[in-house]
């Protein structure tokens, strides 16, 4: 039964050049690597692994349960202390993965009196929550904040939730945050920016929300992940204390799910911690991001990623495997994970990148990009 339901799914998707592989990697591979989100280059940091190393030898390997139960550690309530101070928030709660802390959110909040104003630029995390919101939901044109006015102003519902991305994941722009915030200010509405992108890079590492003045308004909530920038894992709310209290009760993804291991946390802590000593890590990753943008003939954008448009999904996989054959490694992203439909070389920069590391990158995807266009 499988075989006849199955098949003909995978062999469509192979005709069309879009099949997805999982390619392990080796510990001590000798490769650039410019696939990765370890945007502040502290994934291999010995101060970051060491204080993973001291949670395991105290707490153990997992945190045992859920945060509810016994999954919440002295450790799980520093990074949030930590990181709300930080970025100017309020408060913050820790979810297993930004993932699950974008669907904790967004179906917590959600509900029939509730519409969601989705950018149709947004993650899938964003949109498998309006999915499951129960929610009427309302997709407007990327960064067009005439028509989220329109739609909120509009709207029936006495509650409504704004949602974007502050850096999008695929084109590295930004999003209008300031007039965003505004026009739910105007319409008694909610702004949810998911800052996966910015944390560690923009606003001097703090965020663009942080930036754009923006941290700590009571119509305004953040959502960031731990497993980028923090080289670590999991994913946290921020905003006011009543909506960490409001997400402990009601989000699902965080009441049944195990609680985010120890390690984990003190990784991410250890990594906020030399970001706040070593400042400059942000500016070396937008540096990096300049370089490699001119050497593929693109603008640079905001945020840590240079977006390559390409032919099409083949010449993708196949500009990523010469840059692989030539020591760097690169993304591909094809249909459906852009949001354009175009298929692109996505380059992540990071701060740890050396001048030769980006004079090799440059020089290996420039010439990939020329033999398959």
């Amino acid at each position: 039964m499988l075989e006849e339901w199955l098949a003909p799914k995978a062999a469509a998707l192979e005709s069309r050049g879009l099949t997805r592989r999982l390619r392990a990697r080796a510990a001590d591979e000798r490769l650039i690597d410019l696939a990765g989100n370890d945007y502040l280059g502290l994934a291999s940091d010995p101060r970051v692994i060491e204080a993973a190393a001291d949670a395991v030898r105290v707490w153990g390997t997992g945190s045992t349960a859920s945060r509810l139960v016994t999954g919440t550690t002295a450790l799980h309530e520093e990074i949030e202390s930590s990181l709300a101070d930080y970025v100017g928030q309020e408060s913050a709660l820790v979810f297993s993965s930004g993932y699950l802390a974008n669907l904790g959110v967004v179906t917590a909040l959600g509900g029939p009196g509730t519409l969601l104003v989705s950018d149709e630029h947004v993650h899938a995390s964003l949109v498998d929550a309006c999915r499951l919101s129960r929610s009427r939901v309302e997709i407007v044109p990327h960064n067009d904040v005439d028509a989220v006015t329109k739609v909120l102003a509009e709207r029936n519902e006495p509650h409504a939730v704004v949602m974007t991305e502050s850096v999008f994941s695929v084109l590295s722009d930004a999003a209008p945050l300031t007039e965003l915030a505004a026009a739910a200010r105007a319409h008694d509405a909610v702004l949810l920016v998911d800052e996966a992108h910015g944390l560690g890079v923009t606003g001097e590492g703090r965020g663009s929300v942080h930036a754009a003045g923006l941290a700590g308004l009571d119509h305004v909530i953040v959502t960031m992940t731990l497993s980028k920038a923090m080289a670590s894992q999991g994913g946290v709310v921020l905003g006011p204390a009543l909506v960490r209290a409001h997400l402990i009760n009601r989000a699902r993804s965080f009441i049944y799910d195990t609680g985010l291991n120890p390690a984990a946390c003190a990784a991410a802590l250890a990594a906020l911690q030399v970001l706040k000593n070593e400042p400059e890590r942000p500016l070396a990753i937008h540096t990096a991001t300049a370089r490699l943008a001119s050497a593929c003939d693109v603008p640079a954008a905001s945020g840590p990623v240079v977006s390559v448009p390409m032919p099409g999904p083949r010449e993708t996989v196949q500009a990523a495997e010469l840059c692989l054959a030539g020591g760097v490694r690169v993304g591909s992203f094809r249909p459906p994970s852009v949001p354009d439909g175009i298929s692109r070389l996505r380059l992540t920069a990071h701060a740890g990148l050396t001048d030769a590391d980006l004079d090799q990158a440059c020089d290996v995807i420039s010439r990939a990009i020329q033999d398959v266009s």
